[in-house]
């Protein structure tokens, strides 16, 4: 296909990549909510087009984490199939919206920055404030946790499905918190391991679907992914000689910002 015959590295998105990649292996931050802002924000690219591209690299990247959750049983397949019942209409839902608004329209435009900007603020408040939120919650709703409906976590999926096809940000960090919450008695390893695989179909789904309606950039794709695969390994690695709550403070106020920026600019 022509796409693929015309793709070449560019050094700039590799290296991007190659820093996000560290810093989400470092902190288990989405790439999402680092990268998709960088390539509107720094690279000037059209919003449609820096979450279309996003998407699919979510959908690699995190392709391979499911694959080492699956291996070591650290999957719940029932939350997965719940929260994928209310993500993928959600999703099918926003990719309609586009499609028919057009994905250059102002209307869509607006719709991306705005939800991008909110859903980057709410990930901020969340990394600096998870271990309170989940406190005050757990303290004002006791009982919560303890056989939580299966139409909450149908809930929780369809949040994500909008905020993730729109802005490629929200299944990391807002969607961890919620299944905390949801589900205190797991693991927080199969809690984690839960909220990847159900990031996969997530975002290849909406990624296939930006993909029909011409938002990808394959060239962008490519280099992203050629950057971020041993970035992430190599933060993976530093991530055990590094001060864990000093990063996600730096990136949380890092996001309020960014997010701050996507709502005014």
């Amino acid at each position: 296909m022509d796409f693929i015959e015309h793709l070449a590295i560019v050094p700039a998105y590799a290296i991007s990549g190659l820093l996000v990649g560290i810093l989400v292996g470092m902190t288990g931050v989405g790439g999402g909510s680092l990268m998709t802002p960088l390539l509107v924000l720094f690279f000037g690219f059209h919003p449609t087009t820096a979450v279309g591209t996003d998407l699919l690299f979510a959908a690699a990247t995190k392709t391979v984490g499911t694959t080492i959750h699956s291996a070591g049983k650290t999957v719940d397949w029932q939350i997965v199939r719940r929260l994928a019942t209310g993500s993928v209409p959600a999703t099918i839902i926003c990719l309609l919206l586009i499609g028919h608004f057009g994905v250059a329209s102002k209307t869509v435009t607006s719709m991306i920055s705005l939800t991008l900007g909110v859903a980057l603020i709410l990930s901020a408040i969340m990394l600096l404030f998870k271990d309170l939120i989940v406190a005050l919650i757990s303290r004002k709703f006791p009982n919560i946790g303890l056989n939580s409906p299966a139409w909450l976590t149908i809930l929780v999926g369809f949040v994500l499905g909008v905020l993730v096809s729109l802005s490629s940000v929200g299944a990391g960090a807002l969607g961890t918190v919620a299944l905390i919450i949801l589900y205190p008695r797991l693991p927080i390893v199969r809690i984690v391991g839960s909220d990847i695989a159900h990031a996969v179909p997530l975002t290849l789904l909406a990624g296939l679907g930006h993909w029909y309606l011409g938002t990808i950039n394959f060239h962008l794709l490519e280099s992203l992914l050629v950057g971020s695969i041993p970035g992430i390994v190599a933060g993976s690695y530093l991530a055990r000689y590094s001060n864990d709550r000093v990063l996600k403070m730096c990136l949380g106020a890092i996001l309020a910002v960014v997010g701050s920026k996507m709502l005014f600019k």
